[in-house]
């Protein structure tokens, strides 16, 4: 446990849970990558291509480790998804889209906007431009991730790890190193148990960090070395989504579906969607900011609520529920982009926030980010440079090139909605007509646990708990679920006896100060019940964690550290 400098409270290291003094074995490659979703698996396939013109030249190809925590690639992955194919077409052009054989995913053939009230939708007359989805997909990004890594593999010149987290950042002063894998076999108790096996040491010219949003050793190196310093902070909203298998006569292959309104408030960021996909699947989920005000605001409990609406609880009459999962997403935009490149490494897809809020698209950010990295990381490893300075080619390619013209260009679109979809209603016309600009070329915004209000500033003095206008009903089974039976749904399941991976710097301000001032708005931010309040003490539940992240961003003291849990612990994605 350490001072937090931003907080003036506790902060548990991220690394805590790693033994110390203990012998590791090493092993090294010039390229270690950190994460097996979109973008760690795009640099990879770069990699692997740039390799083939290597060896056709006669020159030793660079070597490649590719470390994923899940227990096979996509078991982690969550998104909506519509993709768009520009980014995936750039990664493989000899390969025609009609042979993109990625398991349930299919054309978007319709579009529509819907504004909800309670009881009402409301169909756009015109969608908007930015929400066109002609020529894009419909797909679950965690089968996409297990078809890129099916292609990594299949080129020879990757050595993939699946079950491998990476717990620790190597240093050599501000030089990253490499990383050192997560100890396996340490006991509830912090003592080794009989099968202890210390993690590796993974030493590499060149580290890419491709955890996905708020990865831990991401998050630790932008604090260490301040690298975001002069932008604006990363600000995120958490997506709770499910997939059902719904009746033929209700499916329609294709269509997407967005909606505002109803059940957020209007001054509160987020909204619904519903992706129909092939054989028969839906993909219905909300999105909420998490720069609210509201203590109690449950994004869980909100898409329960939306499912009643009825325009969505109709299309779900007779369906089956067969997966849940839930994510954190960037959504701070261009001024929110840190410095991506330090000595012996970079930052690439959602660890880096490559997403355009504005389309609610970031997959083909995330490969055309790792096609970027790949190529600058193999330009400086030809060098034999892989300082902080000739890596500054990978964020002069990012800013300069489609990445960063894309972005640039609804720079200001988080910042102008961050009040709610009616609020931004008129800076998001202004900023359409002067290219993301708006009244002003920056926009400045605040870390979402800064923008708390107490229970008795938001409730009123006394209240003890978050109510609604009128009641929830309580979960039927059928269409709405508590969240352990959607954590079910994940499929998530850890190894018991483990310290819990959600670090708590100090019980006593959870108990004390902020039972009274915020009512521990964990145990409603949340959305798999990890956080439970037993006589007005904290019980944790670190098996049902979906490592959605939502706790390390959203905690009002920020003395919550999500590090990661045992190898192949987690949720089970197949489907999402």
């Amino acid at each position: 446990v350490y001072p937090n400098d931003r907080t003036g409270f506790p902060r548990a290291a991220y690394d805590s849970l790693q033994a110390e003094a203990v012998e590791r074995e090493q092993l090294s490659a010039d390229v270690v990558i950190v994460g097996g979703g979109v973008a760690g698996l795009a640099t990879a396939l770069r990699l692997a291509q740039l390799a083939e013109g290597d060896a056709a030249a006669g020159r030793e190809p660079p070597s490649v480790m590719l470390l994923e925590k899940a227990a096979e690639f996509g078991a982690h992955a969550v998104s909506g998804a519509v993709m768009d194919p520009v980014g995936l077409r750039a990664l493989l052009p000899d390969v025609p889209e009609a042979d993109w054989k990625i398991p349930y995913a299919t054309r978007v053939r319709r579009d529509e906007v819907r504004w909800f009230t309670e009881r009402r939708s409301f169909k756009a007359p015109v969608v908007p431009s930015f929400l066109h989805n002609d020529g894009s997909w419909i797909l679950p990004v965690s089968r996409l991730c297990a078809w890129l890594a099916e292609r990594v593999e299949a080129s020879g010149r990757v050595d993939l790890f699946t079950g491998f987290p990476a717990a620790r950042l190597l240093l050599d002063g501000e030089r990253v190193t490499g990383v050192q894998t997560r100890d396996q076999g340490i006991g509830r108790d912090g003592a080794p148990r009989p099968n202890f096996q210390p993690g590796y040491d993974l030493t590499a010219r060149v580290t890419v960090l491709a955890e996905g949003a708020r990865g831990s050793l991401t998050h630790h190196l932008v604090q260490r070395l301040r690298l975001d310093d002069g932008r604006n902070p990363q600000v995120y909203a958490t997506g709770v989504k499910e997939i059902w298998r719904v009746p033929a006569e209700r499916h329609e292959e294709g269509l997407v579906v967005h909606n505002a309104g109803y059940p957020l408030d209007t001054a509160t960021f987020g909204g619904g969607w519903i992706y129909h996909m092939a054989d028969r699947l839906v993909s219905v989920g909300y999105v909420v900011g998490l720069g609210h005000e509201d203590p109690f605001l449950d994004p869980h409990r909100i898409f329960q609520r939306y499912k009643r609406h009825p325009f969505v609880a109709a299309l779900l009459e007779g369906a089956e529920l067969v997966e849940y999962g839930a994510k954190v997403i960037p959504e701070g935009g261009y001024w929110s982009l840190p410095r991506l490149a330090v000595d012996g490494a970079l930052i690439v897809g959602d660890s880096a926030g490559f997403l355009n809020g504005q389309r609610l698209k970031g997959i083909h950010l995330a490969i055309r980010g790792g096609i970027e990295a790949a190529e600058a990381v193999h330009a400086a490893l030809r060098e034999g440079d892989t300082s902080s300075e000739r890596l500054q080619e990978f964020e002069a390619r990012i800013h300069e090139g489609e990445v960063g013209r894309e972005l640039y260009r609804v720079r200001n679109f988080h910042a102008a909605n961050a009040h709610g979809v009616l609020r931004g209603l008129l800076p998001s016309a202004l900023q359409l007509v002067t290219r993301g600009r708006g009244l002003r070329n920056r926009v400045g915004e605040q870390e979402d646990w800064r923008r708390y209000r107490t229970v008795a500033e938001v409730y009123g003095p006394g209240a003890r708990g978050p109510g609604s206008t009128p009641p929830d009903a309580a979960p039927d089974g059928r269409l709405t679920f508590d969240k352990v039976t959607d954590v079910f749904h994940s499929g998530a399941a850890h190894e018991e006896d483990q310290p819990a991976h959600l670090l708590v710097a100090d019980l006593d301000i959870c108990h004390g100060r902020c039972a009274e001032e915020y009512g521990n708005p964990c145990q409603y931010f949340c959305p798999a019940n990890v956080y439970e309040f037993v006589g007005g003490r904290l019980t944790l539940n670190p098996s049902n964690c979906v490592h959605c992240k939502t706790c390390d961003i959203r905690d009002p003291y920020q003395i919550i550290t999500w590090v990661v849990p045992e190898g192949a612990g987690g949720p089970r994605q197949k489907l999402t």
